[in-house]
């Protein structure tokens, strides 16, 4: 399928043109927009949104869909994409809600033509300027579901930018409630360092919580040009997997993963070695599903 880039000169759609489809909307502006790569490597955007209304609320671990107004191609009038939201709730400032959403610029090769496309939401907003208005929709509903007993062991495993909400996790935990006493463990995958751009002591605020008692991230960057995210995660994994296998066999932990669907295949790959079988990491992965302690926010 093919898509284009997106003119960034109407930032919001017009009132009455919204299609009904898109259900409760919000408008926004950009308030932060700050490249966090290096510019020798593709571009990821850190940008904040100010949702201009104060009873807009959001939980960690949603989501919200940005509109990028069209006409777009096959007659579209809008594209919509969403978002993981990478920051904790926050208190209405003044008017709006502040929340913050990490963007890498996308692009795609159309299979039958071999032309290179633009991503549109991604280039949408990494082109768009602090003061500009958008449209926003949701927040979603979510898989992740923060566990309230503070005891609660948490387990987060991701790739690409699938570390956003793990981000807000982070914040809840150790800023706003900061009574943590579960172990909250962090294992991440990138095939560059572009990729551990959140889990790096030069470009995260993650760092922040290295020294939490309970506190630990696995970073694994491939050893390999053409390693995958994925292949680097597993590596990772790999390396510490007595400690997830510990964590896991507590009936108080809860298992988050996002990013990259082969993100969850490779988590219980190496589980599987843990537990001496597929079928007894199916049996111990079952129970965790029932338990509601188990949960993905994945994509392909």
């Amino acid at each position: 399928m093919t898509q284009v880039s997106a003119s960034t000169d109407s930032a919001t759609v017009p009132v009455g043109v919204l299609p009904p489809d898109l259900g409760q909307t919000s408008p926004a502006v950009i308030k932060a927009s700050q490249r966090v790569t290096p510019e020798s490597t593709d571009e990821v955007r850190h940008i904040t949104l100010e949702v201009m209304d104060p009873a807009f609320q959001y939980v960690e671990g949603q989501s919200i869909g940005v509109v990028v107004p069209g006409p777009h191609d096959f007659g579209n009038a809008y594209h919509l994409r969403r978002y993981s939201i990478a920051n904790a709730r926050s208190v209405p400032v003044g008017s709006g809600v502040n929340l913050d959403i990490l963007v890498r610029r996308c692009f795609y090769v159309d299979e039958i033509s071999g032309e290179r496309y633009p991503g549109v939401a991604s280039n949408f907003l990494c082109d768009a300027k602090p003061g500009q208005q958008i449209t926003l929709t949701g927040p979603y509903l979510s898989p992740f579901r923060m566990p309230l007993d503070s005891r609660a062991n948490i387990l987060m495993i991701g790739t690409g930018t699938g570390i956003a909400p793990f981000r807000a996790f982070a914040q809840h935990i150790y800023e706003r409630r900061g009574d943590w006493k579960g172990q909250v463990r962090l294992y991440y995958g990138g095939h560059s360092g572009l990729d551990l751009m959140y889990t790096n002591d030069e470009h995260t605020d993650l760092a922040n919580y290295y020294d939490e008692k309970t506190f630990k991230a696995f970073r694994a960057l491939g050893s390999r040009p053409l390693m995958t995210s994925s292949q680097a995660l597993e590596q990772g994994l790999h390396d510490h997997a007595a400690e997830a296998w510990r964590l896991i066999k507590d009936t108080n932990t809860h298992v988050f993963i996002s990013g990259l669907s082969k993100a969850a295949k490779v988590f219980c790959k190496v589980m599987a070695e843990q537990a001496g079988s597929e079928e007894a990491w199916l049996k111990v992965k079952e129970q965790m599903i029932e338990d509601s302690r188990w949960s993905e926010l994945i994509y392909d």
